[in-house]
């Protein structure tokens, strides 16, 4: 594989590893985005959602998905679960009094009493659940494929991640070069040279010589014959 190849492999599984870790993000920002209008009751229809969220068997409801017994589910919840205010923000959103029709389990108000021509609230409410619950099942199953996509990518392009991982990603133009590193162990051999004496810096430069590259090592043993020197020059002198 050419290097033009290999370039454009990696720069192939960066764009692709971007937009599995972009794609969860932004939708789950917009799920945030619908929860706060939701709970702000901005949406319409949000006091019934909210009502609905509310209600622990209905909840459920939701949870689980359309069912052969949501009517029964909805009929329970009006009669026992919901309350007058519960029924009163139902019918002011949906328009409609009573369950059945205004006689059965009505809550009275200024637009919902006996003689009411708005219909019962039963059909209103349980198409508007039957319609919520679709929507919910279809987001929720749609992102489905979106998450075994995400979980391909991070399959396939894990392999990047090999021994060499993290090494040599310095930028050239601050690597050192041989010459600079001899200049650096050089002004190194001196500093302790100065504050320790030169046989006292030949021994530590010595000791930590087995803790470097080959490279390296070669170049202590150059400085360290030099302090050597500057040693028995430094011994010489004080002996004449």
């Amino acid at each position: 594989m050419s290097q033009q190849e290999v370039g454009l492999l990696i720069y192939t599984t960066e764009i692709i590893l971007f937009v599995a870790n972009v794609t969860p993000s932004c939708y789950s920002l917009l799920t945030l985005v619908f929860t706060l209008l939701t709970y702000f009751h901005t949406l319409e229809n949000a006091s019934i959602l909210s009502l609905v969220a509310n209600t622990p068997k209905l909840a459920a409801t939701f949870a689980l998905f359309p069912t052969p017994n949501l009517e029964a589910k909805v009929n329970q919840q009006w009669s026992q679960e919901l309350g007058a205010a519960g029924r009163l923000t139902i019918r002011s959103v949906l328009g409609c009094c009573g369950y059945f029709s205004p006689f059965v389990e009505a809550t009275v108000s200024a637009t919902c009493y006996s003689r009411s021509i708005l219909p019962g609230c039963k059909q209103q409410f349980l198409e508007f659940q039957e319609k919520a619950l679709t929507r919910w099942y279809i987001v929720s199953f749609g992102l489905v494929p979106v998450h075994i996509a995400i979980m391909a990518a991070s399959l396939l392009s894990c392999n990047h991640v090999t021994y060499r991982f993290g090494k040599g990603m310095m930028p050239k133009a601050y690597r050192l070069s041989r010459e600079a590193m001899a200049v650096i162990m050089e002004q190194y051999a001196s500093q302790l040279a100065d504050q320790y004496g030169a046989d006292a810096a030949a021994h530590m430069i010595a000791n930590n010589s087995g803790n470097t590259g080959p490279r390296a090592q070669t170049h202590t043993r150059g400085t360290g014959s030099g302090l050597s020197g500057m040693g028995s020059g430094s011994g010489s002198g004080g002996g004449g």
